[in-house]
């Protein structure tokens, strides 16, 4: 089976078949490569809904996920996005699709490097990619109006917290190894309102507040 006719599976069966149903996501998702964002050994199972190794024990997560937390961001276009954990990148290459600029954190220097690489290739250049703690944040281009993290938090950082803007939308993983929840927390008047979304299983937060 070609990647096309995977890709073509994967955008049907796992992403609009489970629920999915913002139009600009799904023609994100049809438009990024993500056999672009692996290495030539998992290239075959590009599009297959599962998590796949990208190096320094961190993983690239199943398209399903990557498709529910974006449409969770709820993006318009115009927005000012925070990533925690650029990983191998693909995700960067979503938000930079559907949103105005994204701040991308990872704490692995290979890791940004090679999705550098990847994300130049394919022209995504409105992503900044930054080697550091993501459990900090990024004051400096603070406040974002999104703000999504690919690693679970026992709690929630309260850097993360304080930068997002009013009205923003953070997504994150929260719990411990064993049981996680993937929530969608609301910055409204200034008070935080959290929405779990599903169970999930992520890779650990980890810095300072992690």
């Amino acid at each position: 089976m070609s990647l096309q006719r995977d890709k073509d599976f994967m955008l049907r069966q796992h992403l609009a078949g489970r629920g999915i149903r913002d139009a600009r996501v799904l023609d994100a998702m049809a438009r990024v490569p993500r056999e672009r964002f692996i290495d030539a050994a998992s290239q075959g199972s590009a599009y297959a809904d599962r998590a796949l190794p990208i190096g320094c024990e961190q993983t690239i997560s199943q398209p399903y996920i990557v498709a529910l937390m974006t449409e969770s961001l709820a993006l318009r276009g115009d927005e000012h996005v925070l990533e925690i954990g650029t990983g191998s990148g693909y995700q960067t290459a979503i938000l930079t699709e559907l949103a105005g600029d994204v701040v991308s954190i990872e704490r692995h220097a290979q890791l940004s490097q090679q999705a550098g690489r990847a994300l130049a290739e394919l022209d995504y250049y409105r992503a900044k990619l930054i080697v550091g703690d993501g459990t900090l944040g990024w004051p400096l281009e603070a406040p974002y109006d999104r703000i999504l993290v690919a690693a679970a938090a026992a709690t929630v950082p309260p850097a993360l917290i304080e930068q997002l803007a009013p009205d923003g939308i953070l997504i994150i993983p929260v719990g411990g190894r064993e049981r996680q929840v993937l929530q969608a927390i609301r910055k409204v008047f200034g008070q935080m309102k959290s929405e779990a979304i599903t169970p999930c299983r992520f890779v650990p937060l980890v810095g300072d507040a992690g």
